[in-house]
């Protein structure tokens, strides 16, 4: 199903400085008419062609890994991989304010607390009384529409997200992984995505 309209309200071009020394630019998009209100981001990275399938990256916001640069997922370095992937083929990363798959910052830092005692970070959303995974893409496929993508080369390793799409009216024409970003910090946390949310990692795979 088609979701309701959104619109482009501003564009504005914004240089990126990464810590490892790559830089880019990005054109920075926001819309009006979401469907949660929220303020949802589109980063036009690289040539966009038309009559090709642009690179897309839905990236669900994670204050703990993109900003602070917590080791104990892989979101950080997933969002610096995409914007220099993206910046080489073209497309858009969807910067979508969905902090610990949708529950919220502070419900997530909770989430943490009971990571800690033995739960994975699946079954800690589910003790505080969550789905597993709250994220709804309808918004990204309103930017999408308002952006005028039809079909896309989606980056992710969550097949959820790409039959999400699929259901809202955006053709995935490709789906290419990320990189496995796997440590020690993080291996729990990225084996309980395959077994949970049936995330394709090269190499974590058998732990499904």
């Amino acid at each position: 199903m088609i979701p309701s309209p959104a619109r482009v309200r501003t564009e504005v071009e914004v240089p990126m400085r990464w810590s490892d020394g790559w830089s880019g630019t990005a054109r920075v998009i926001t819309f009006d008419g979401l469907v949660d209100g929220r303020e949802h981001l589109a980063l036009r990275l690289g040539p966009v062609v038309t009559g090709r399938p642009p690179l897309v990256r839905v990236h669900s916001e994670c204050l703990t890994g993109d900003v602070l640069g917590s080791g104990r997922c892989d979101c950080g370095p997933q969002l610096r991989e995409s914007v220099e992937r993206i910046a080489d083929a073209g497309g858009y990363l969807l910067y979508l304010r969905q902090e610990g798959r949708g529950i919220g910052l502070y419900a997530k830092l909770d989430a943490y607390a009971l990571q800690d005692d033995g739960l994975d970070t699946y079954e800690a959303n589910l003790a505080l009384g969550f789905a597993e995974d709250e994220r709804d893409y309808t918004v990204a496929a309103q930017m999408l529409h308002a952006l005028g993508v039809r079909r896309l080369a989606l980056l992710s390793n969550n097949p959820d997200k790409a039959e999400q799409l699929e259901s809202l009216g955006v053709e995935v024409a490709e789906r290419r992984p990320t990189a496995v970003h796997l440590t020690a910090a993080n291996a729990g946390y990225l084996t309980a995505k395959v077994r949970h949310g049936r995330h394709t990692l090269r190499g974590l795979s058998r732990l499904g």
